[in-house]
């Protein structure tokens, strides 16, 4: 299991010592693995000035200025890199449900 995001390594490797993340956390820069899943959006501009409104700076902490974000996801992959699940909301305030990230695991280990 690993996390991706589009933030710097500097601010991954915060937010895991932080939250005492026990998997990896990769920076996908420029938001590149989630536009190849598509799952890339790009933030209206209210909903950027909001977010500038409340200090959120996507500029430092993703070190650019494209403004995009990746949906939630969760998406399992098997061995042979095929996807075998996800689960996605382009509601970004909704988040995967980890217990069916969980089940959907489960199904494919015992399919093995």
């Amino acid at each position: 299991m690993v996390l991706i995001s589009p933030q710097l390594v500097e601010h991954n490797l915060t937010i895991a010592k932080d939250k005492k993340l026990c998997v990896p956390v990769l920076s996908d820069p420029g938001n590149e693995v989630a536009a190849r899943y598509g799952i890339r959006f790009s933030l209206p501009d209210d909903l950027k000035q909001v977010y500038q409104k409340f200090g959120i700076n996507l500029d430092k902490y993703n070190g650019e200025d494209s403004w995009t974000l990746p949906m939630p996801a969760r998406i399992i992959i098997d061995q042979n890199g095929i996807v075998q699940h996800t689960a996605i909301n382009e509601d970004y305030t909704v988040r995967p449900d980890p217990e069916e990230t969980l089940a959907a695991l489960k199904a494919l280990q015992a399919s093995l």
